[in-house]
This record gives structure tokens, C-alpha cells and sequence, in this order.
């Protein structure tokens, strides 16, 4: 086939919606410093029982907490590649913020203090950046 655009797209029939469609994929990136910290919250999240030192003692709420962190990790690089699409999920991440809180008492068989206290700030950080990225999300979200 012969090559029927040369050199500038300007002529290419669909440039308009091309270029709208641009400008709304990079437009609404109002958290995009939300990201990488949530990334960083679910890694330290999955590495917490090693760090904290309890993942011999406490062996259900260290894959626990490493389960939760993978998921934490996971929307922070969904929110990053597909925001328009995944910042609806960030009233998830309140629930797991929520979740990381009280679950030392449900999953954990008698946690010291540093857990909790460990669990505790994951799940209040959780629940703040949460809310943050819901917020965004429904301040941009176009109405009818």
C-alpha cells in the first residue's frame, strides 16, 4: 500500500479526536504525587513483618500484611498507568487502610505493641491517601 500520510499528521482525519483524546488522557493527574507514595506504603507493607521482626511469631498477619501490600502496590501502579480508570478504586484503599488497623486483633494471635503500632500508622496512611485520591477523583469527575 502506498503511504497515504506523509511527514505531518495535521491531515490525518481523525486529528481532533486524537488531540481530545490526548488532553483528556493527560488532563485529571491532580494526585499524581499520591502515587508514588502509595507505592512505597505497600512495599513497606509487604516487607513489614520482616522489618518489624514478627514474621516468626506471628506467621498469619505476616502474610497478611505482605498480601495487603502486594494489593496496596498494585493500585498504586494502576493509579499511575490508568488513573481515569482506577481512582474509583481508591475507596478500596480506605478499606484496606480501615482493615490494616483493626486486623492485629483479628488475624494476629496476641501482637506486641510494635505491631499494632506498625499496623496502625500502614492503615491510617492507607486510609489518608485513600481518601486524598477519592477526593481528586470525584472533584474531576465530570457531572451532567
Amino acid at each position: 500500500m502506498a503511504n497515504l500520510h506523509r511527514g505531518d499528521i495535521a491531515s490525518h482525519p481523525d486529528v481532533s479526536e486524537m488531540r481530545e483524546r490526548y488532553a483528556r488522557m493527560l488532563g485529571g493527574r491532580d494526585v499524581a504525587l499520591v502515587d508514588g507514595p502509595v507505592f512505597l506504603l505497600g512495599l513497606y507493607c509487604a516487607a513489614s513483618p520482616w522489618i518489624v521482626h514478627y514474621a516468626a511469631s506471628q506467621p498469619a498477619l505476616g502474610a497478611h500484611n505482605l498480601i495487603l501490600g502486594v494489593a496496596i502496590g498494585l493500585l498504586a501502579l494502576g493509579f499511575s498507568r490508568a488513573p481515569e480508570r482506577m481512582y474509583g478504586l481508591s475507596w478500596a484503599m480506605c478499606a484496606m487502610g480501615i482493615w490494616m488497623i483493626i486486623a492485629p486483633w483479628i488475624v494476629g494471635s496476641g501482637p506486641d505493641t510494635g505491631v499494632i503500632v506498625n499496623n496502625i500508622v500502614i492503615g491510617a496512611l492507607a486510609l489518608v491517601l485513600g481518601l486524598i485520591c477519592a477526593g481528586t477523583a470525584a472533584k474531576s469527575t465530570p457531572r451532567p
